[in-house]
């Protein structure tokens, strides 16, 4: 892997992680609903599936997704199902009231497994750890030494993109409090037309 493959590979992911996708939607609205703190515990659940993605990929599973389009459209509808069950979610729940000191009735573990299961049926990222992420690896080098350096990028970067994107959130909270259902709405209409996104342009 030779720097300027390096550069190339950075541009890519910073590219994937300012494009708000499912994984950033849901970080907003957890956000201005549950506070910044719990974000931290989703945005973990999203890098640890991306984590186990990659090791699959690249250590057991190899091109086993690009020769099986059954197993692609599996994860899809996993996901599509999953990001409607979320849009319900979301938008049936309460806005955070600034001054409101009651606790949160989500359990951490519920935070890291939306955030797991929102990054681990992705098809976006099983699109992008079989067939992109390969690419800026030399197999005939150091291939651990190679995977390391990407995967620890791309798992720091991601991360500090979606606190980012919590933090951003949270800035927005007193626009918010005069509608409090506005980004509930806009957050489970979003999700919604991604879901109906995948189901019309991924075709495996």
């Amino acid at each position: 892997m030779l720097p300027l493959e390096f550069i190339l590979y950075l541009q890519i992911i910073i590219f994937l992680f300012i494009t708000p996708g499912t994984p950033r939607i849901v970080i907003i609205s957890y956000s201005m609903n549950y506070g910044v703190g719990k974000c931290v515990w989703s945005a973990l659940g999203d890098v640890t599936a991306n984590l186990i993605q990659a090791t699959l990929v690249i250590f057991v599973i190899g091109s086993f997704f690009s020769e099986n389009s059954l197993i692609l459209n599996i994860f899809k509808w996993i996901g599509v199902l999953y990001i409607l069950y979320l849009a319900y979610d979301i938008y049936k729940s309460r806005p955070k009231n600034l001054k409101d000191k009651e606790e949160v009735t989500k359990s951490n573990l519920s935070f890291f497994r939306d955030g797991f299961l929102v990054a681990g049926t992705s098809p976006k990222a099983w699109m992008f750890f079989p067939f992109i992420f390969p690419q800026f690896i030399d197999f005939s080098s150091n291939l651990l030494a190679q995977f390391i350096i990407l995967i620890t990028t791309y798992v720091v970067l991601d991360f500090l993109s979606l606190i980012g994107y919590a933090i951003l959130a949270q800035k927005l909270i007193k626009w918010i409090t005069a509608n409090p259902k506005t980004i509930n709405t806009i957050s489970a209409s979003v999700l919604v037309i991604i879901a109906g996104i995948i189901v019309i342009t991924q075709h495996y």
